[in-house]
């Protein structure tokens, strides 16, 4: 297939790519400067902020409003912290303490760690509504289950990313919270009417909408009442209809990654969306392939041009806001460092007496992550001081033999979704009943509790703000 150059350059504006490693290689410079959209970093691409500003820097010298893109969501989702865990609560806990002043306080303070590390787009904040408790992808990276509670800490987010000069994108439209699977690896399916979206999962996004967001991030996920048998990616109905037309989003529709279980088998390119994602594993054959697709769907008659044309026109436009906003974004003092604690102590919830076990033996919960969170460390280790702690699988160890390790000793049991597994449930209620035992409870939170237990405690999250509050309550690490 010949393809016209200039179709090429105009298709490459509607690009996210991606590369492994803290430098740019050469065919990332080159497509930059071709006029490339942008790129996605990743934790691979950030061994430090230092080395992620040498980056941005290197990327900028090749042309100055390139979009550099990043999912930096506090919590349980971050790159900048991704080989020590998030300095900040995640939404889950910002949405426990919920006051929208303090969402914005730590969304501006996010917002001004990448602003200063280069990056201008922020593909947060999450405001899925996670109204499945199970959901295996939102979960803590939701502000809560109350619609009206998500909205106002998702407009609250994105006035304060924005008011650092880095664009917010919420997402994943139009929702992804009352999902039971993962998008990343199959194709989750919504089955509700659209009178129950329209109260339950779309408020948050006319919120995001109308505080300003510049992007929104469509959701790998099939709605029948609303996309049909395909997902919310690929929908006429969903993004032209119901994001433009309904909810007025004039900004940058950005897709979820394309790699993604949840979009495969679709056509890559369709005329719904602006910035195509294209994922974390990418060549520069791919990039040129997707580019040289949509520049074939163009000149064969399958894609109008003028929509390519809008498209790449929103994501310059989208880079010149966030070029101007680098200079121009709101002057705010410089966030305290104490910003992640006393956001994280407002949201630990404490039941029981947790200091009276005293010298505790810490037993963690190994658990799986999901891919949007990747293998970031989480837990109390790097807060406990002499105390000592086992990393164990619940199936594979009997409430017996760690009171035997613990030698006298108290137990501190600490996990994510501790209730959601049987192993771990049966073993925090053996233990509970039968030693001094405390809870610390890391992913999203439930109602279970285990008979017996001294203390339970929920973090709303394991970034490392919430790990260090949750291990003052118990007495082991004194700021």
């Amino acid at each position: 297939m010949t393809v016209d150059p200039g179709l090429r350059r105009l298709a490459l504006r509607t690009l996210l790519a991606a590369f492994p490693g803290p430098s740019a290689p050469d065919w990332a410079l080159d497509l930059t400067a071709d006029g490339l959209a942008g790129f996605t970093l990743f934790g691979t691409n950030v061994p430090s902020v230092d080395d992620l500003e040498r980056l941005t820097a290197q990327l900028r010298a090749v042309r100055s409003d390139v979009l550099v893109a990043i999912d930096e969501e506090g919590g349980d989702v971050t790159r900048l912290g991704h080989r020590t865990g998030s300095p900040y609560p995640g939404n889950s806990a910002l949405g426990a303490v919920d006051d929208p002043e303090l969402t914005h306080r730590v969304y501006a303070a996010m917002g001004h760690d990448l602003a200063a590390a280069g990056v201008n787009l922020d593909l947060a904040p999450t405001v899925d509504v996670n109204t499945a408790a199970e959901n295996p992808i939102i979960g803590t990276r939701s502000f809560g289950a109350d619609p009206a509670l998500v909205a106002r800490h998702s407009a609250a987010a994105v006035q304060g990313l924005q008011s650092a000069g880095v664009a917010a994108c919420a997402k994943h439209f139009p929702g992804h919270g009352a999902t039971v699977t993962d998008s990343h690896l199959e194709l989750p399916t919504i089955d509700a009417p659209m009178t129950v979206l329209r109260e339950r999962d779309l408020p948050p996004f006319a919120a995001a909408i109308s505080a300003g967001t510049r992007a929104v991030m469509s959701a790998h996920i099939r709605v029948p009442a609303l996309t049909g048998d395909g997902p919310a990616t690929f929908s006429r109905a969903a993004l032209e209809g119901l994001l433009r037309s309904t909810y007025g989003f004039e900004g940058v529709i950005v897709t979820d990654a394309l790699e993604m279980r949840g979009a495969a088998g679709c056509l890559l390119y369709t005329s719904r969306q602006d910035l195509l994602c294209i994922g974390a594993l990418v060549d520069h054959e791919l990039v040129l392939a997707v580019a040289d697709e949509i520049a074939g769907a163009v000149g064969e008659g399958r894609l109008d041009l003028v929509r390519l044309e809008q498209a790449a026109g929103r994501n310059a436009e989208l880079a010149s806001w966030a070029a101007l906003a680098r200079v121009t974004a709101v002057t705010a003092p410089v966030a305290s460092p104490q910003l992640g604690i006393l956001a994280a102590r407002r949201a630990l919830l404490v039941e029981g007496d947790p200091a009276s076990l005293n010298d505790p033996l810490v037993v963690q919960l190994m658990s799986g992550h999901s891919i949007a969170e990747g293998k970031i460390p989480w837990g109390l280790r790097p807060f406990l001081g002499k105390a000592e702690q086992i990393d164990v699988n619940a199936a594979k160890i009997s409430a017996d033999e760690l009171i035997e390790r613990a030698s006298g000793r108290p137990i501190v049991l600490v996990g994510r979704r501790v209730h959601q597994a049987a192993a771990s449930r049966d073993l925090a209620g053996k233990l509970a009943i039968a030693w001094p035992t405390a809870v610390v409870e890391m992913g999203w939170p439930s109602s279970w509790r285990p008979d017996g237990a001294r203390a339970f405690l929920v973090t709303h999250g394991a970034s490392l703000a919430s790990a260090q509050v949750a291990a003052e309550a118990l007495g082991l690490h004194r700021s």
